[in-house]
């Protein structure tokens, strides 16, 4: 195997790094990197060096990558979905019970009255301005059933609350890992009008961008208590400071800040401390590695956000070739005729498609030569071929 060198844009986790095997090598450059592993780094006006084929990002969120730009220079993009989650779910139980009981302005009280002699007297007076409620046997909405929703959807249940969820897109896995006390809804208007909590886990998109807004405060009861642990721009900050000002929403608990969202009346934020846990990093950081190097050495791709996932396990055969592509009519055609006139027998393939973006796996039964390596490029449409074996 050639030397496989990877380069660490932002500090990974060496549980992670230490999972590369021989023939890895960490370097201090990206510009002969074959691999990128990314948590944060925002990597949108970076120029790839040539020898880039996959960037692993340690963590689920890939807004701070280029996917398209990646996809046309024939890189792969993986994030680590699921990695992460327990820490999340548990920052989100955490949040219920902020937005339930002002556990931060006792604790601020007590800071600012910690040299008072009587500050024993006086907190059986003060903790009435501080009571809240409690959580069991309120309803909790739960927007997006993924990996993070479950989680928090099925924590909340054994917490002895009422829970409906809403995902359009609800995956088989989480299907089967969801409670089966949670109540399905189909609309989030339905959502809106029972519960006295609202979880938000969806990705950021166009379709969800500001998805909290006016309009969805005017669905919900009086006195809701909204948590935001997914992303900052899922939620109108305009909208939510006027629903708080009205008592519409009755706290906002937020992992984004903002100088907007900071200053909010009735806003409990935190300094994004979603995944932000030993074992979290650790998690995805291990996850981000395997997924590199089951693509490099094998040519198989598990969770990447910018081509489709295929898998054909270690190649048995005397050569394997990956073909990343634009999804166009004729493509599979093309390839598999160069690979006929050089005199080359396919032994096993995969194609899938994504969007605009396809790729080929294929098992061969003889090594491919310099010249059918060219040919093959020199198709219209290829975005990078390479020999994995």
């Amino acid at each position: 195997m050639k030397d496989r060198k990877i380069f660490c844009l932002n500090n990974i986790s060496r549980v992670g790094t230490g999972k590369f095997r021989k023939g890895y090598t960490l370097v201090d450059q990206m510009e002969e990197a074959a691999g990128v592993l990314v948590r944060s780094q925002d990597m949108d006006d970076m120029a790839f060096p040539k020898t880039l084929r996959a960037i692993g990002r340690a963590g689920a969120g890939v807004n701070n990558i280029p996917l398209i730009d990646c996809a046309e220079h024939g890189i792969v993009v993986f994030n680590t979905p699921g990695a992460n989650a327990n820490a999340v779910k548990e920052l989100v139980i955490s949040g219920l019970m902020m937005a339930s009981r002002d556990i931060l302005g006792g604790a601020d009280w007590v800071k600012a009255n910690a040299q008072d002699p009587d500050i024993q007297k006086k907190a059986e007076k003060a903790k009435k301005n501080f009571a809240g409620v409690e959580i069991k046997g309120k309803k909790l909405g739960v927007i997006g059933l993924g990996a993070i929703g479950v989680l928090v959807a099925n924590a909340a249940v054994d917490l002895g609350m009422e829970v409906y969820g809403y995902d359009p897109y609800l995956s088989v896995a989480s299907a089967w890992n969801l409670s089966q006390k949670v109540h399905h809804t189909a609309l989030t208007e339905e959502l809106f009008a029972k519960c006295d909590y609202l979880t938000i886990h969806v990705p950021a998109t166009d379709s969800t961008k500001g998805m909290l807004n006016k309009k969805a405060f005017q669905q919900m009861k009086d006195g809701v208590r909204i948590l935001n642990f997914a992303r900052d721009t899922l939620v109108n900050d305009d909208d939510m400071a006027e629903a708080l000002s009205q008592g519409k929403v009755k706290v906002y608990v937020s992992d984004f800040p903002n100088p907007k969202v900071a200053n909010m009346p009735g806003a409990v934020v935190l300094p994004h401390l979603g995944a932000s846990t030993e074992e979290a990093e650790d998690n995805c950081a291990v996850m981000a590695v395997e997924e590199i190097q089951d693509y490099l050495d094998n040519g198989n791709i598990h969770h990447s956000v910018n081509f489709p996932d295929t898998e054909m396990g270690i190649c048995q055969t005397d050569g394997r070739i990956a073909i990343l592509h634009r999804n166009v009519p004729n493509m599979l055609g093309q390839i598999t005729r160069a690979l006929g006139d050089a005199g080359i027998n396919i032994a096993g393939m995969q194609n899938k498609s994504r969007g605009q973006y396809a790729y080929t796996l294929m098992d061969i039964d003889r090594h491919l030569t310099d010249e059918g390596f060219t040919n093959l490029q020199q198709i219209e449409g290829i975005l990078r071929v390479r020999k994995i074996k």
